[in-house]
């Protein structure tokens, strides 16, 4: 339908598209007219990449032709998120710039700035979350989803107010005035039907029973009204510590409340208003004046202004400023050109002579690797843990190391970990534009801890991997030692951007061009292998050459278990293993019990 638009007078084909846990809505303005579009819910992380293209395809079957547009989903929190929408939209409307970003952002950019006041959205909607932005910065509270957190959302008001009903019901055998109309109007009979009815219900159902609360607490239920009261507290102490992160204490800050939990239930919103300037004395709060998807348009008209609009792009986040020679990975072969041709006997023989180079590219870089397998072992002996940080193959190899430590040496899961750009997903599959997400090699920084006693080395054939090296420079900044490893000797980064230690293993260019998982991906595990394994020797982790702080899983380990004690010690076979099942296969405690036995050539020279 057409409508008048009013803030987009002349001005060219904007679409602006905002989803949400209820439905999603499409503005298209041209001039003063303005058509709308709404269809089913779209949170991103429920959505896969197809269901995400097909969705769009349907507002682009309305609206084909815009020349912007920006779209703002729930749960688009990184910049893999937002990678995935300009993908998507680059499917529906070709070579149209496209910005891509949360609906928090759109919701706030809905509310025009009256003053240049710090601002916070307090989204209460199917799930709830607050977003702070000043000069351009952004910032969040919440947002978790509704298994993790969600606090004061209409699905949390719903679940508690269920929960408690039932409490209430367990200790006093009496069926309280709110359980009544829950089963009203769920059509059940008995509060034992509800088991059955959680057990099948959506977010979206469960969320939909908060009217019921609100309409109970209208009516005076003290119940209810203990549920809301809580909930208003909870979106008020999200909202306050928001503003905190932005603002200074006791200056003023706008507080914008926003999604239908808020904007359709006056008294709650009161309510919530009341609570926030309890905390924020200073706070201006307002409700949001127009439809959130407006905000969509308004980006989208932002977007369209700008001299060169991005389409696929990473409009969220700068690049890191890379040295443009190619690495050699990255170069032809000119031993392999022929490969397609080569017999195949010809053809395995010219792959292990390539691969016959990477022990000498290892070697080369001995001295790195020296340097950094003692700060490894003086990070352990501190309590700290080693991090290996890759995406794609290198990402691969880092997870591999990290999680044979635990079963070979008995150290804890968290001492050598691994980090994949696109996280566990991408380590079976390929997750696009994950390498490239600089945002999220930050914040995998932040979200693991690292603290001053750790030591991260970042894997990257090329030593360009915008998601490690920008996982490096935020793992410098909280103190940890950091080193890349890689296979370009040409890399120069600029001096804020280099870790602490470069390892450099020159493989030279593959047998497949530019295939690194083939002679880098060798090196690189070669390198792994002596960081972490001279490191456990060096923590005490190994007699002799021997495991014997393995954890005998199995029967190929236990029987090996047999055989270690049985070396150390002299003990027979039976005597070993039987020793082994009496200190539950401890075998470094078995070896301790029964004695070590001297080496033979020992022996012979007493």
């Amino acid at each position: 339908m057409a409508l008048t638009a009013g803030p987009f007078p002349n001005t060219p084909k904007l679409l602006g598209i905002e989803g949400g846990g209820t439905c999603t809505v499409a503005l298209f303005v041209q001039g003063e007219q303005v058509q709308r579009w709404e269809g089913g819910p779209a949170n991103l992380h429920l959505l896969t990449d197809e269901q995400l293209t097909e969705l769009l395809r349907e507002v682009a079957r309305q609206f084909p032709r815009p020349d912007a547009l920006a779209i703002g989903l729930p749960g688009a929190r990184l910049e893999s998120d937002r990678e995935r929408i300009r993908r998507a939209a680059a499917e529906c409307w070709p070579a149209v710039p496209c910005l891509a970003t949360n609906d928090l952002e759109t919701a706030l950019a809905a509310q025009p700035a009256r003053q240049p006041l710090p601002r916070v959205l307090v989204l209460s909607g199917t799930g709830s979350c607050c977003y702070g932005q000043t000069e351009g910065r952004g910032v969040r509270t919440g947002g978790w989803g509704h298994l993790l957190g969600d606090w004061g959302s209409a699905y949390w008001i719903a679940v508690t107010a269920l929960r408690q009903t039932l409490a209430i019901y367990d200790h006093t055998r009496r069926w309280p005035a709110l359980g009544a109309r829950f089963l009203t109007r769920l059509n059940l009979n008995v509060p034992e039907d509800l088991i059955d009815w959680a057990k099948t219900a959506t977010k979206d159902q469960m969320a939909a029973l908060a009217v019921t609360v609100f309409d109970a607490a209208n009516a005076g239920d003290r119940h209810a009204e203990a549920v809301l009261r809580e909930a208003a507290e909870h979106l008020a102490s999200d909202a306050a510590a928001c503003a905190r992160r932005i603002a200074r204490p006791r200056s003023a800050v706008e507080f914008i409340l926003a999604g239908g939990t808020l904007l359709k239930q006056p008294r709650f919103a009161a309510r919530v208003s009341r609570e926030i300037r309890a905390r924020w004395p200073q706070a201006k709060v307002v409700k949001l004046s127009r439809e959130s998807a407006w905000g969509a348009v308004e980006l989208a008209a932002r977007l369209a202004r700008l001299p060169k609009a991005p389409c696929l792009r990473n409009n969220n986040a700068a690049s890191i400023k890379l040295n443009p020679l190619l690495s050699p990975t990255e170069e032809p072969n000119p031993r392999s050109r022929h490969l397609d041709e080569l017999p195949l006997s010809r053809a395995i023989d010219l792959m292990l002579s390539e691969e016959q180079r990477t022990p000498a590219a290892v070697r080369a870089a001995r001295r790195d690797l020296e340097e950094t397998i003692r700060r490894v072992v003086r990070a352990f002996r501190r309590g700290g843990r080693l991090f290996y940080v890759g995406a794609g193959t290198s990402g691969r190899l880092g997870i591999l190391d990290a999680s044979e430590c635990p079963p070979t040496f008995s150290v804890p899961a968290e001492m050598v970990q691994g980090i994949m750009a696109g996280g566990a997903p991408a380590v079976f599959q390929a997750v696009e534009g994950a390498e490239d997400d600089e945002a999220a090699g930050r914040q995998a920084m932040v979200g693991r801890g690292i603290t001053a006693k750790d030591v991260v080395i970042g894997i990257a054939s090329s030593g360009r991997t915008p998601f490690v090296l920008s996982a490096l420079c935020q793992a410098r900044k909280l103190g940890a030692y950091t080193v890349l490893l890689h296979c370009n000797p040409r890399l120069q980064l600029p001096e804020e951007k280099q870790p602490h230690r470069f390892i450099c293993l020159p493989t030279g260019p593959e047998v497949l061009t530019g295939s690194t998982r083939l002679k880098a991906g060798t090196a690189t595990k070669l390198a792994l292998n002596l960081i972490s394994t001279l490191s456990m020797v060096r923590l005490g982790k190994v007699l002799g050459h021997w495991m014997v702080d393995m954890r005998p899983t199995n029967s190929k380990l236990r029987a090996r278990a047999v055989r270690i004690v049985s070396h150390l010690t002299g003990a027979p076979p039976e005597q070993a293993q039987a020793a082994l099942e009496a200190e539950d296969w401890n075998i470094r405690e078995v070896v301790r019990r029964l004695g070590r036995r001297r080496p033979a050539h020992e022996r012979e020279a007493r």
